[in-house]
């Protein structure tokens, strides 16, 4: 997955009859949250990985570099 092109319906879905409309990763019933919840905790990329073998690194990495890219654009406004 080329981060440089990735667009956000590519690593998050929102689907209203499954986790009851919670963003998750792709292909998976992980919130996208889960991930945001690890890392304030202090756990690293990997330790999220091991305890979410659905998520790809690819798609983790995605989704931070979406994040981030949403937050600088905010703050540029």
């Amino acid at each position: 997955m080329d981060v440089g092109t990735i667009e956000a319906g590519q690593v998050v879905w929102v689907n209203s009859e499954r986790m009851s409309g919670i963003p998750c990763f792709t292909g998976t019933r992980v919130p996208v949250q889960a991930l945001l919840d690890h890392i304030e905790a202090g756990q690293t990329l990997g330790e999220f990985l091991e305890g979410f073998p659905t998520v790809t690194r690819e798609q983790a990495v995605a989704f931070l570099e979406l994040a981030k890219d949403q937050l600088v654009r905010c703050v540029s406004c």
